[in-house]
């Protein structure tokens, strides 16, 4: 359990920490807004950039809002069955989360792996590579894909005992960044 509690623990880390692009995207969108409204010179980079952090951001953060339980549910039948039930429920998502992520990573890798050798460039006047964006997507679903088996985990041991405490402290709370 300690390699899981490590796993976690880092996927926190990433999650907090790539939450800050948050910051950054609002920072570039409003010089776009300024340079363009008030200056009269609007930028050719800023459209490319915040597609770029807003996409990074959206594929890093999965692992950390699975831990932190606040993915999309729902909750028709979960709250209404016995505890078993409910892990039985969250162990038939995580099945589908772990094939979906296997694909991804695979994909993604593979993504990467291609504008990586050759040099895959985007088709914006400044010709940005593309590797960044496609190793995020890559290192994205890998994170959510291990802790999704992570959760699966969790759940498999509810199903057998209802009653162990094994979620995450960090699940348990509720403020934001």
């Amino acid at each position: 359990m300690t390699l899981l509690r490590h796993i976690e623990n880092l996927n926190v880390l990433i999650g907090k920490a790539v939450s800050f692009l948050i910051w950054i995207g609002i920072v570039v969108l409003c010089w776009e807004v300024v340079a363009r409204y008030v200056f009269g010179e609007p930028t050719i980079w800023a459209h490319g950039y915040t597609q770029r952090i807003f996409g990074a951001y959206f594929v890093m953060v999965g692992a950390y809002t699975l831990i932190r339980r606040n993915h999309v549910r729902v909750d028709l039948l979960l709250g209404t069955r016995s505890p078993r039930f409910n892990a039985f429920l969250d162990l038939v998502n995580c099945a589908f989360l772990i094939i979906w992520g296997v694909v991804l990573v695979w994909e993604g890798f593979w993504l990467f792996e291609d504008a990586w050798r050759f040099n895959e460039l985007d088709d914006s006047v400044l010709r940005h590579p593309m590797w960044p964006i496609k190793l995020a997507l890559f290192l994205g679903a890998l994170l959510i894909t291990v802790q999704g088996v992570i959760e699966a985990l969790r759940s498999l041991v509810l199903i057998v005992n209802p009653d162990a405490d094994i979620h995450p402290p960090e699940a348990q709370r509720s403020e934001i960044l």
